[in-house]
């Protein structure tokens, strides 16, 4: 959706104050504001199904899972709007590696949160849909093949990508390797949160204190979640010398979670995830990203 500006926003909500624009947003478009005392953010986008999808996740929010609360939803500027409950705190990727470090214990802790959640009430695996809960393939192995898993939100990206050939060599190689390791994948059925970077996580002192925009939320292999922080790990250059996997590795033993098949589940899910950054990247002609990604996942396949 375009850009609003300040004004726009203030005459829509018409008793807001001190409306101001959020400059973070791939699918919408955000601006915080106050009425009386409390202090919210409204978001403007062309389909509400991330909208729904907050509101659901707000059912599942605890003291380890904080999640703002949707209070408002509706129609607005030829699309949707929500405003939610503003949560406050730094952000994840602003983490310098010795508060990383520290905020690590919380994030993993919040991860259990988000595993724990119990999703019986919906059916399906891969990415859900706000409506209903529920989500469209039938085995958790359908789902990791279905690249990009919001195809539909990004049509025309395989043409562009063809505009990169070594981009397009490079996906190629790493969806037949993908194909080779989703056997080895549990068929286990958990809520995944699938976009802890980009602004999603806030941080307050070292402890998670907002997690943000489900949009991107899958049902599958919990493990998925690690593999999003571990897969982008290497663009936060300040984090190079913390090893997130070891780390999480001696809180699941503490927690005597199975982790069977470790190395080659992460492998899959950081190519799955890698893969699909490049679908979205070449959809939306971030060329200097896709070249960042496309060496990544080369990386990926050669070691």
């Amino acid at each position: 959706m375009k850009e609003l500006d300040p004004r726009q926003v203030a005459e829509f909500l018409v008793d807001a104050e001190e409306v101001e624009a959020i400059r973070h947003g791939e699918w919408s478009t955000a601006s915080g504001f106050r009425r009386g005392d409390r202090q919210y953010v409204v978001r403007f986008s062309t389909t509400d199904d991330d909208f729904l999808k907050d509101q659901r996740a707000f059912q599942y929010a605890s003291a380890e899972l904080p999640t703002p609360r949707i209070v408002d939803m509706g129609q607005a500027f030829g699309g949707f709007y929500a405003i939610s409950e503003r949560a406050y705190g730094g952000f994840l990727e602003a983490r310098d590696e010795q508060s990383m470090r520290r905020v690590l214990p919380s994030l993993l802790a919040t991860l259990d949160a988000v595993r724990q959640v119990d999703v019986s009430d919906t059916s399906g695996f891969g990415l859900w849909t706000g409506r209903s809960g529920d989500a469209p393939h039938p085995t958790w192995q359908s789902a990791l093949l279905a690249i990009p898993p919001a195809g539909d939100r990004i049509q025309g990206w395989r043409e562009r990508l063809s505009q990169a050939p070594n981009s397009h060599r490079v996906f190629e190689a790493g969806y037949r390797r993908l194909r080779e390791l989703v056997d080895v994948c549990p068929n286990e059925r958990h809520l995944v949160h699938s976009d802890l970077l980009y602004f999603n996580v806030l941080v307050e002192g070292d402890r998670v204190s907002a997690v943000l925009d489900w949009g991107s939320s899958l049902y599958g292999d919990f493990l998925w979640d690690l593999a999003w922080l571990t897969l982008w790990q290497p663009w936060y250059t300040t984090w190079s010398a913390i090893d997130i996997r070891s780390v999480a590795l001696r809180h699941f033993a503490e927690r005597r979670l199975d982790v069977s098949n470790f190395d080659k589940r992460m492998r899959c899910y950081e190519l799955a995830i890698g893969l699909d950054g490049m679908a979205y990247q070449a959809f939306a002609s971030h060329w200097d990203n896709l070249a960042w990604t496309t060496r990544r996942v080369a990386g990926l396949l050669g070691s």
